[in-house]
């Protein structure tokens, strides 16, 4: 089959095929690059869009899901017609995630999403636009260390939510400007119930980022911002216990680990007391 493809397809044999890095951990994103041909990638049935980029290559980028199962996966190139056209064995690592309790009141507990409040951040994870705005490395949104970091298992007054925190909480003081982390148009600047002072960032070609529970916004939607452009200011609106920026980073529709893309040191009494650290059986 190997030797069938390169008689028929000789561009794609001679072109370099490229994931990095070549073991991923759980939560993290695969850099696939290949040759202009190779349209398309799939891993554990996530398929993704390969781009061309300026250097002549095609690269997408593929989200390895906090739930993936560990171990050697092939990851396959697909060309236009959806033909697997070239075939490599990744390794997802297994990561550990600690538990981490977080104490709201009632108020906090029964707030509702506003109309309309989920479905805008769900379409604004799932946007894949054509021009890529973002270059490596990203910049942090603010100076503050992490007080609560991606991954851990959410329990709310004890009680587990099944669901694990998909972004980053950092340190800040009310007022404090936010900046983006990289260049993007903005898609969503709004005030929710849940989410609070939202700006959501449209990085281009699968990456997107948003930012919550701001006090008040300094973008408007449809804006073009540069990566450090202040788009917001630190607040503790929606559900919150007290000021802080709680922001996420998108991957063709994955919230996955922004310590990948960007250098945040973790706050030194950012472990809390009925934390406990918990290996991963994902």
């Amino acid at each position: 089959m190997r030797l069938l493809i390169c008689v028929l397809v000789p561009l794609l044999c001679s072109a370099q095929f490229a994931a990095a890095p070549h073991t991923v951990g759980q939560g993290e994103v695969l850099h696939v690059t290949g040759p202009r041909e190779a349209q398309s990638a799939r891993l554990l049935g996530r398929t993704i869009r390969l781009f061309p980029q300026t250097g002549g290559e095609s690269l997408g980028l593929m989200p390895v899901e906090i739930e993936a199962k560990p171990g050697e996966m092939p990851l396959e190139y697909l060309d236009g017609q959806g033909r697997v056209v070239h075939t490599e064995l990744v390794t997802i690592r297994r990561v550990p995630y600690r538990e981490q309790n977080v104490t709201l009141g009632k108020a906090q507990v029964e707030l509702k999403p506003a109309p309309g409040e989920l479905e805008t951040v769900r379409a604004l994870r799932q946007t894949v636009s054509i021009q890529r705005f973002w270059i490596e490395p990203f910049g942090p949104p603010l100076p503050g260390c992490v007080i609560s970091p991606y991954g851990v298992k959410r329990l709310h007054n004890g009680k587990p939510t099944g669901s694990y925190h998909t972004g980053l909480d950092q340190r800040g003081t009310e007022g404090e400007p936010i900046h983006a982390v990289a260049a993007g148009v903005v898609r969503v600047v709004r005030m929710f119930n849940i989410h609070g002072g939202t700006v959501g960032i449209d990085h281009g070609q699968g990456v997107t980022s948003i930012y919550l529970h701001q006090a008040r916004f300094a973008v408007q939607e449809g804006a073009t911002v540069k990566a450090g452009d202040i788009i917001g200011y630190v607040g503790s609106t929606g559900r919150s216990t007290a000021p802080h920026l709680h922001w996420n980073l998108q991957v063709n529709g994955v919230a996955v680990n922004p310590l990948q893309w960007v250098s945040i040191q973790p706050c030194a009494s950012a472990e809390p007391a009925n934390s406990k650290k918990k290996t991963s059986k994902r």
